[in-house]
């Protein structure tokens, strides 16, 4: 079973992400895993900054942050409006060397790193974190050089991903080993990706806007479009024209929805009347009528494509979701395409998601909420885990 994959960040009180694939019901092993899990973190960035490292997530229905030994604190003291976060930064190490922190077991959240300087966090009512939005007028944290990861560690085991879903700003690898000793690896650029996103990006007029950097030169992150428009630089009515092409694609030919690759027999069948496309079930019973979404929804996966934890629904919008920040959509006569080859190729598409993709080196990112569809997405999962790593890899 698959968690809606959704970024919590914002402005707004938020809890911490919980990644794609985490399976909520308790594996067989769990008596066997350990209390605390070893996380690594190993500085290959070739930078002379100081690293600050943030463990912060959900355990037990309480929001809290993890210290280097694996003790969890919920947070306390909130208030409205927001009040400073104590400062609960862990050392990080310096380049050329590692730091590892202990995560217990039934926390889902995210390891932040920040270069130079500390992150500004602060507490609400209801002892709610407000997290780092640098898309926002006025944070505090808009010139930082920053990222996260994300991940759970339940009976289930460990679940482990980069994410682009908001920005794209330090690159990361990261692994889990299991008890058979064998490490799995995602996440990592191939040389020089991060400068080939960053020229890419800047090299489309549309795009380039998205690319924020300091006073100093530094280029500190790229956001994602969604993001972008949030933030008032990038047109919100970007993919407009070509949603209203792929809807009206299946005004007279069905559209073919087959969203469990386990389960192929599973098939939903949309052909859209005006605004709505209408799904029958292969009983021909209508089981999901969606309305046709704006850009926003589409960046975002919400709104006209807000995918509930179902077995239709969910599922059906996911699919759409994806097909259409892969721009896919209106050109397959079935969903979700399972073709690499067949994304991007629209004009206008989602450049930021096909430039992150192509500079990964096993092709595998997070370039927005739903890119587990047809597991395009930057995730380690081990059900018995040892250890789990986030490697930061050169860059300039």
């Amino acid at each position: 079973m698959r968690l809606n994959r959704k970024s919590l960040l914002g402005l707004a009180v938020a809890a911490v992400a919980v990644p794609a694939a985490v399976a909520v019901i308790p594996d067989a092993s769990a008596a066997t895993l350990p209390d605390l899990l070893p996380l690594t973190v190993t500085n290959n960035s070739g930078r002379g900054e100081a690293v600050h490292l943030y463990v912060l997530g959900e355990t037990n229905g309480k929001l809290g942050y993890v210290n280097e030994a694996g003790a969890f604190t919920a947070w306390s003291g909130g208030a409205n409006p927001p009040v400073p976060a104590p400062d609960v930064s862990i050392d990080g190490p310096a380049n050329g060397a590692s730091k590892t922190i202990e995560v217990p077991r039934g926390l889902s959240g995210r390891m932040y790193m920040a270069f130079g300087d500390k992150l500004d966090f602060k507490i609400a009512e209801n002892n709610g974190l407000v997290q780092p939005a640098p898309w926002a007028a006025g944070d505090a944290n808009s010139n930082i050089l920053f990222d996260w990861s994300e991940f759970t560690y339940n009976d289930s085991g460990v679940f482990l991903n980069s994410s682009q879903v908001d920005m794209f700003g330090v690159p990361h690898k990261v692994s889990t080993t299991g008890g058979d000793g064998q490490t799995l690896t995602t996440g990592e650029l191939k040389p020089g990706g991060r400068d080939a996103v960053i020229d890419g990006l800047k090299g489309d007029a549309d795009f380039a806007k998205l690319v924020q950097t300091r006073e100093d030169g530094t280029v500190l992150r790229v956001l994602a479009p969604g993001k972008g428009a949030d933030a008032g630089g990038f047109d919100p009515n970007y993919l407009a024209g070509y949603i209203d092409e792929a809807w009206a694609a299946y005004a007279d030919t069905p559209l073919t929805v087959k969203p469990f690759a386990d389960q192929p027999g599973k098939v939903f069948s949309g052909r859209t009347s005006g605004a709505v496309m209408n799904f029958t079930d292969s009983s021909g019973a209508q089981v999901a009528s969606i309305t046709k979404p704006t850009t926003s929804n589409v960046w975002g996966c919400d709104g006209n494509l807000a995918a509930p934890n179902d077995l239709v629904v969910g599922p059906i919008a996911r699919s759409l979701c994806a097909a259409l920040q892969r721009t896919t959509l209106g050109s397959q006569a079935e969903e979700p395409s399972t073709d690499a080859s067949t994304f991007y190729k629209h004009d206008p598409t989602n450049e930021y998601a096909k430039l992150i993709h192509e500079n990964m080196v096993d092709g595998k990112a997070y370039a927005f909420a739903f890119d587990d569809v047809a597991n395009q997405e930057s995730l380690v999962h081990s059900g018995d885990p040892t250890s789990i790593g986030i490697t930061l890899t050169p860059f300039q």
